[in-house]
């Protein structure tokens, strides 16, 4: 009975014209997204919200360190002991986390509401991690303690937001993007997902099983932490809460085999409610003062704070030339974070086309930029695609409808932050895990058989986690791409061809894109010109559709050419079996055996 009703939910959606829009399995759309549902979609965005909802507060207490807008009474430097013990800078500091809170929140539901509405893609946005942390700690320093102010910072990073949606709408970002290597794009799925499992294993936004150690940087922990953070002596892997991660990551992965829905949502919220009581070895809220400030928090359920002093609060005297450098910083490292996110997720998702663009990409790029100068506005770093969005598609998320559900969620999360901003990281970390699992079987799409192409996809996957960024991982794919295979280019022009290696057939191509308006400018302005011009115009993923369709048919053909055989000269066609009507008939043949029969009587010969 709800089996039947779900499935009306979905049929009738499909068939609206919202389900049409956004391609919706059996809508009737050009290009529909093959496997997606109403009901799936809201599932993948309430999977995505869960694993993203550690942003709201992990973002507000990373950005609290640059000290916002606080201003120390005391005089001096605002890292001398005397400030941070001031009781008035506390306060202040305790309203910017709770101002933070909100306009984290607000931020995320926004920029993902642009991106599930105008590019149809089941990605969630919200202040970049790595870019809060650049944000904080390099550009505005400890609590003010660099050159470029907290408003200052703000100004640059809105100025960013305004290049980023020029050289979106012009096209000029998706050129750039679609000049990466094949094999590097494809790399970078798989960079990604370990990077999204570094980040599940250790204890910042995971199950603690990785921790530092100052001589091989990182080591096996799951050790219980005294009062200061640090692990107490002979208690490696002992950590009941690694433990408890651990479960979570093994109802996942099982309930994932017997193709459990909402199986990352499952674990996420059974670990976390077991994580709620208190007076526990696993409780998120224990007896210490932040554990009882955390707790008081959390049992206000609902409660609306609304910003008071980091609301619209730029400034733009960027004559100090220390801003330019954050700009030009803040530039590169989105471009290279959002480009290989994107192309990531559109490639894990399923939509990404043979000439390495996919569905909605300018106006992904579009909605990215639009919100990072939002998020300025409202006080926030960068905001950025985020990979955990992978945990919304691994749930069948294929369309902008769970974008959309995800936003609505962290609306709600406004009102609700309380019990959003409480999930602990060794319940949503296990879902990082899983989803860096599945993300890593892009591998095999690798070409490995080049060196030229093996060795730039491999430093992408290996950097992202070690270096901890997206952006830099790429940048060392790229890098070392363009030095290898510029050698080999300048040795075969010197030599006239002759110097060459051996196995250059097996060179993956690249994507050779002139810098022209036809392959810079994106789809609306070309069909504009050609309006204009009284043209017609012709869309390339049309083009590649019809050029997949005839690959199709050619294939199709010559299978039915292979099936035919000639005996004594006479032409038999070689006909699949029904199995349901052996079944039917009581035939002993397994479903997953595909018999192949030739009758033929008047030579009395019967082959299988």
């Amino acid at each position: 009975m709800t089996s039947s009703f779900f499935d009306r939910l979905n049929t009738y959606v499909a068939t609206s014209r919202a389900g049409k829009y956004f391609q919706l399995e059996g809508s009737g759309a050009r290009r529909e997204r093959a496997g997606s549902k109403f009901t799936i979609e809201m599932r993948a965005g309430l999977t995505t919200f869960v694993t993203m909802a550690y942003i709201i507060s992990v973002n507000a207490l990373i950005v609290t360190d640059s000290g916002g807008t606080c201003v120390c009474n005391n005089g001096g430097n605002t890292t001398d002991r005397a400030c941070l013990t001031d009781p008035a800078y506390a306060e202040c500091l305790g309203i910017l986390k709770l101002d933070l809170i909100t306009a984290t929140a607000a931020v995320a539901c926004l920029s993902t509401f642009f991106m599930g509405v105008f590019a149809n893609l089941p990605l969630g946005l919200a202040p970049g991690m790595g870019l809060n942390a650049y944000f904080t700690y390099t550009v505005v320093g400890f609590h003010g303690s660099n050159k470029i102010s907290y408003e200052t910072a703000l100004a640059a990073v809105f100025i960013e937001g305004i290049l980023f949606v020029l050289l979106s709408l012009f096209g000029i970002r998706q050129w750039l993007a679609r000049l990466i290597p094949k094999s590097i794009k494809t790399a970078s799925g798989a960079g990604i997902g370990l990077y999204l499992t570094f980040i599940g294993i250790q204890s910042s936004a995971g199950i603690g099983l990785i921790g530092e150690n100052n001589a091989t940087l990182v080591v096996l922990s799951g050790c219980i932490k005294d009062s200061a953070g640090d692990c107490i002596d002979g208690t490696r892997m002992r950590s009941p809460t690694t433990w408890m991660g651990i479960l979570g990551f093994l109802i996942i992965s099982i309930c994932l085999l017997y193709r459990v829905r909402g199986a990352v949502l499952i674990g996420i919220l059974f670990i976390s409610i077991l994580s709620w009581f208190r007076g526990t070895t696993i409780t998120y809220f224990p007896y210490t003062d932040a554990g009882d400030a955390m707790f008081d928090y959390f049992k206000k359920v609902v409660t609306f704070h609304p910003i008071q002093s980091i609301l619209g609060k730029m400034d733009f005297q960027l004559n100090n030339p220390q801003v330019w450098v954050a700009l030009i910083t803040f530039l590169y490292v989105d471009i290279m974070d959002t480009t290989g996110t994107l192309y990531s997720m559109a490639k894990f998702g399923g939509y990404m086309h043979k000439n390495g663009d996919f569905d909605g990409s300018s106006a992904a790029f579009v909605c990215d930029a639009v919100s990072i100068s939002i998020g300025a506005c409202f006080g926030v770093p960068p905001v950025t695609a985020f990979i955990e969005s992978g945990s919304g598609i691994t749930e069948g998320g294929r369309t902008g409808i769970t974008s959309i559900c995800t936003a609505l969620l962290f609306f709600i999360s406004i009102f609700f932050s309380p019990i959003f901003a409480s999930f602990p990281p060794w319940a949503t970390g296990p879902a990082l895990i899983v989803v860096g699992c599945i993300m890593i079987k892009s591998v095999r799409s690798v070409n490995w058989d080049y060196i030229g192409d093996a060795i730039p996809a491999f430093l992408t996957m290996a950097l992202m986690p070690l270096s901890y960024s997206i952006a830099y991982g790429l940048i060392a794919g790229i890098g070392s791409y363009i030095a290898i295979n510029g050698v080999v280019y300048v040795l075969e022009l010197i030599s006239g061809g002759r110097i060459t290696p051996a196995d250059k057939d097996l060179k993956e191509p690249w994507a050779k894109e002139s810098f022209t308006f036809a392959n810079v400018l994106p789809g609306w302005i070309q069909k504009l010109i050609c309006k204009i011009r009284g043209q017609v115009y012709i869309d390339p993923l049309d083009v590649i559709e019809e050029e997949e369709r005839l690959e199709r048919e050619i294939a199709a053909k010559a299978e039915v050419k292979e099936s035919k055989i000639q005996i004594d000269g006479d032409e038999y066609q070689l006909r699949p079996i029904d199995m349901e009507d052996t079944h039917s008939s009581g035939s002993h043949h397994s479903t997953d055996y595909l018999q192949r029969t030739i009758s033929i009587a008047e030579s009395g010969i019967r082959a299988e």
